[in-house]
């Protein structure tokens, strides 16, 4: 069997305006070269899971890295700084995007790259997937897993957020996947319908998977709504969209 290794520590990028902000990345053990994946993640913070989601994609073959999007929160745990985000209005899409640009460098110059970079984001990290992807023109494509808020009503916009997800769709410059759960209430399926018929209205290069039995999080084990066939089904799609917009 040949050679499995990876790497995996917390380091620190340049996010918005340059402000060094930690990350956790993984990286194969391999000469390469390699495609890059952006992990954005979700409103619970910069936690386990999402560490263990870094190294499932390292494991895959991809050079993977995590930024604390939070971390202008700190110091404190990934429940405590996800408190206060919320306390705040919501993370704030600007320094998002910046953040999330430096994750992008950082996956570029790494000796072992092969200069492609995709991104996938859950929770309200599917929602920056979604802004991501019209946002952020040097990505080769994005995934949103379940993103909430994509839709969303006037009264619900902020100084943080103060443009609707779904009125970016025009912008979208990517293939996009996205993967949701019919049991979900934010996205529900009527919301997942009418993001659906922006993309086909502005004829984007999408593909959505929407799973029965599936509620919020459905990857997630630790947010107690895991459910195995449809994750790993997800996961499978994930991966196989990857390797044909990153090979």
């Amino acid at each position: 069997m040949a050679y499995e290794g990876m790497i995996s520590e917390t380091i620190r990028v340049h996010g918005h305006n340059g402000e060094l902000i930690d990350a956790y990345s993984a990286r194969p053990l391999s000469a390469g070269p390699l495609p890059g994946v952006l992990v954005v993640h979700h409103m619970p913070g910069w936690d386990e899971w999402t560490r263990e989601v870094v190294r499932k994609i390292a494991h895959h073959g991809f050079n993977s890295v995590s930024p604390d999007l939070h971390f202008r929160q700190g110091p404190g745990t990934p429940t405590e700084k996800a408190g206060r985000v919320r306390e705040m209005g919501g993370q704030i899409d600007e320094l998002v995007i910046g953040d999330l640009s430096g994750g992008e460098g950082y996956l570029r110059d790494l000796a072992t790259s092969n200069g492609k970079v995709g991104l996938i984001g859950f929770c309200s990290g599917g929602r920056v997937a979604y802004i991501a992807a019209a946002k952020m023109p040097s990505l080769d494509c994005a995934v949103d897993c379940w993103g909430g808020n994509v839709v969303s009503p006037p009264a619900k916009l902020n100084g943080n957020q103060p443009v609707a997800a779904i009125d970016m769709t025009a912008d979208i410059a990517m293939p996009l996947l996205g993967l949701f759960g019919n049991d979900d209430k934010n996205p529900d399926p009527d919301q997942v319908d009418k993001i659906e018929a922006r993309l086909r209205e502005y004829k984007k290069d999408y593909e959505f998977h929407r799973y029965d039995g599936a509620d919020h999080a459905f990857f997630n084990y630790a947010a107690g709504r895991y459910q195995y066939e449809q994750a790993i089904d997800g996961w499978q799609k994930a991966f196989a969209f990857f390797t044909k917009h990153l090979s």
